[in-house]
C-alpha cells in the first residue's frame, strides 16, 4: 500500500497490514484470523524485517567504514611523509580517500600521542557491536512472531504427507451397516475374546469414563475390562502397564485380547503393541483407536511448544501446575502428544503390518445441542437416617449426578481449530491426525465431540446410536478386518 505527502510528491511503503478483510462477523472471527489472513500477516512481517534490517545494516556499517578510512589515511601519511613533491593520502571525508597536497604537521595525527584516535575507534567499535546486537535481537523477535502466527499449520496431517507409509482404507459404509444391525438387536461380537478398553488423559478423575460401555458389554455376555492405568503418565510408561495387563488377561482367561483405546488411550495402546509386539503378537487380536491423536495434537503443541501461544498466555505454567501439583501426574503425558514427540516416537516404533487396526474420528457440531450437559461422575451425599413403616430407622445415601458442559467446551475448541487452521476436529483432535496409516478408517457424518464417546449426555437422542453401540460396531468391524488379514495369505497362495 503506497502513501505519500501531497506537498513533497514522494511516496513510501506502508508497514501496516491492511485490515479490509477483517470484518465484524461474530465473536470468533474477531479473535482469530483465517489461514489466508495469517499468511498475509506473515508476509507483512517479512517485509518489515527486510526494511528494518537494511536500516540496522547501514547504521552499523557506517561507523566501521569511517574507522577504516582513518586508519588507512594515517598509515599512508606515515610511510610517505619524507616526500614533499608527491601527493599524499589523507582523509578528506569519512567515506573515501583522496589525493591532495601534504598537510601541515599540526593537521596530522602524531604517532606518539594516539589518544584521540584510540577513543574514536573504541566508540565506533561499540556502536557497531550495538547495531549488530540490535539487528540480531529484532530478527529473533520477528522469527518468533512468525512462528507463533504459523502455529501447528505445517504439522497437522503430516502422516498423510509422509512417504513410505501404507495407505488407509475407508470402512465407513460397512461400519454404518454394522451399527444399524446392532440397533436392531443383531450382535455378532464373539465371546471367544476379551475386550480391553483403554481410557485417555484425565480419565482417573472421571469415574464414569467407559463405565456405560463396560456395563453394556457385560449384559451381552462379553468379558470386558477397563485398563486401570495412570492416565496422566507418559506414553511409554502406560505402554508397559498395558503390556502387563494384556499378558495377565491372556494367561488368566486363555483368550486373546482386543483393545479399544480412546484419545490418549489409543496412543498408549498403540505404543504397547509397537514396542512389545514380539511378546504380544499371539495374545492380541486387534486394535481400535477412537478419536486418538496418533499423529499429534495441535492443542498440546500450541500450549507446550516454544514460540507458541503457551509462551504468551502462561498455558504451559497452568498445565504444569494442574498436572504435576494438583492431580500428581507427569507433564510428559501432555508433551508426548505434541507433534515433535509423536514424530520422534513413530520414526522409531511402527505398528506391525499384520495387526488389524481400525481408526475412528469425528467432527464436533455447533448447534443448540452443544448446550447439553455431560454426566461425568456421582456425588454421594452423607447418610441420612429415615424411618421405615415399622418404626425402625435406616440410613440411605443419596447420589447426585455431577455434570459439566463438555459439549460446549469441545465446540469452542473445534471452532478455534477451524478458524485458525481450517481443520475439522472433535474439539481436541483433528480428523487428519486421527487416521492411522494402514488402518481401516471410519469417518461418520454424525457430529460428535471428543467427550461424547466416553461420557453420556443428559439428553441423548433415542433415534441415534449411543456411545456403547458405536464401540460395539467398531470392535465388530475390527473382527472382520482381522478375519480378512488372516485370509489374505491363503488367497495369495491360490
Amino acid at each position: 500500500m503506497e502513501t505519500g505527502d501531497p506537498n513533497s510528491g514522494e511516496s513510501r511503503t506502508s508497514l501496516v497490514a491492511p485490515n479490509d478483510g477483517f470484518r465484524n462477523e461474530g465473536l470468533i472471527p474477531q479473535l482469530f484470523t483465517s489461514v489466508p489472513a495469517l499468511n498475509e500477516a506473515a508476509s507483512y512481517l517479512s517485509q518489515t524485517t527486510s526494511y528494518l534490517t537494511r536500516c540496522f545494516t547501514e547504521s552499523a556499517q557506517e561507523p566501521m567504514s569511517r574507522v577504516n578510512a582513518q586508519e588507512l589515511a594515517t598509515l599512508s601519511f606515515g610511510t610517505s611523509r619524507s616526500s614533499s613533491t608527491d601527493g599524499e593520502s589523507s582523509y578528506g571525508s569519512t567515506n573515501s580517500l583522496t589525493t591532495t597536497a601534504a598537510p601541515s604537521v599540526h593537521d596530522v595525527p602524531i604517532r606518539g600521542s594516539p589518544t584521540h584516535t584510540s577513543e574514536e575507534t573504541t566508540q565506533n567499535t561499540v556502536s557497531t557491536q550495538t547495531g549488530f546486537n540490535g539487528l540480531s535481537m529484532f530478527q529473533g523477535l520477528i522469527s518468533r512472531a512468525r512462528k507463533t502466527v504459523r502455529g501447528s499449520a505445517d504439522d497437522i496431517g503430516w502422516l498423510q504427507r509422509a512417504s513410505g507409509l501404507p495407505p488407509v482404507e475407508d470402512g465407513t459404509k460397512r461400519f454404518d451397516e454394522l451399527l444399524g444391525n446392532i440397533r436392531h438387536g443383531v450382535h455378532t461380537l464373539p465371546n471367544s475374546m476379551v475386550y480391553l478398553l483403554v481410557p485417555g488423559l484425565f480419565s482417573n478423575h472421571g469415574p464414569l469414563y467407559f463405565v456405560n460401555t463396560k456395563t453394556f458389554f457385560s449384559k451381552l455376555g462379553l468379558a470386558c475390562h477397563i485398563a486401570k492405568i495412570h492416565s496422566e503418565a507418559s506414553v511409554e510408561k502406560n505402554a508397559r502397564e498395558i503390556k502387563d495387563y494384556i499378558e495377565e488377561i491372556y494367561w488368566g482367561s486363555g483368550k486373546r485380547v482386543m483393545l479399544l483405546g480412546h484419545s490418549k488411550g489409543g496412543v498408549d495402546a498403540a505404543a504397547a503393541l509397537s514396542i512389545y509386539w514380539p511378546d504380544l503378537k499371539d495374545k492380541v487380536a486387534g486394535l481400535a483407536l477412537a478419536q486418538s491423536p496418533y499423529g499429534g495434537s495441535p492443542i498440546a503443541s500450541d500450549i507446550l511448544r516454544e514460540g507458541q501461544l503457551g509462551d504468551y498466555v502462561q498455558f504451559r505454567k497452568i498445565m504444569e501446575i494442574l498436572i504435576c501439583k494438583v492431580i500428581k501426574g507427569d507433564m510428559q503425558a501432555l508433551e508426548d502428544l505434541t507433534y515433535e514427540k509423536r514424530k520422534d516416537f513413530l520414526m522409531k516404533n511402527h505398528l506391525p503390518r499384520e495387526l488389524p487396526v481400525v481408526s475412528f474420528h469425528t467432527e464436533a457440531g455447533i448447534a443448540p445441542g452443544i448446550l447439553a450437559m455431560s454426566h461425568v461422575a456421582h456425588a454421594e451425599l452423607p447418610l441420612v437416617p429415615t424411618l421405615s413403616m415399622g418404626g425402625s430407622s435406616s440410613s440411605q445415601s443419596t447420589k447426585l449426578p455431577v455434570v459439566m458442559p463438555l459439549a460446549a467446551a469441545m465446540a469452542a475448541c473445534a471452532q478455534v481449530l477451524q478458524v485458525r487452521y481450517g481443520e475439522k476436529s472433535d474439539g481436541l483432535v483433528t480428523c487428519r491426525d486421527a487416521e492411522v496409516p494402514g488402518s481401516v478408517v471410519v469417518r461418520p457424518k454424525r457430529k460428535l465431540d471428543h467427550a461424547w464417546m466416553v461420557y453420556s449426555s443428559m439428553n441423548n437422542d433415542p433415534g441415534e446410536a449411543d456411545a456403547s453401540q458405536v464401540c460395539e460396531a467398531l470392535l465388530t468391524l475390527l473382527v472382520e478386518v482381522g478375519q480378512k488379514k488372516r485370509l489374505a495369505p491363503s488367497l495369495k497362495d491360490e
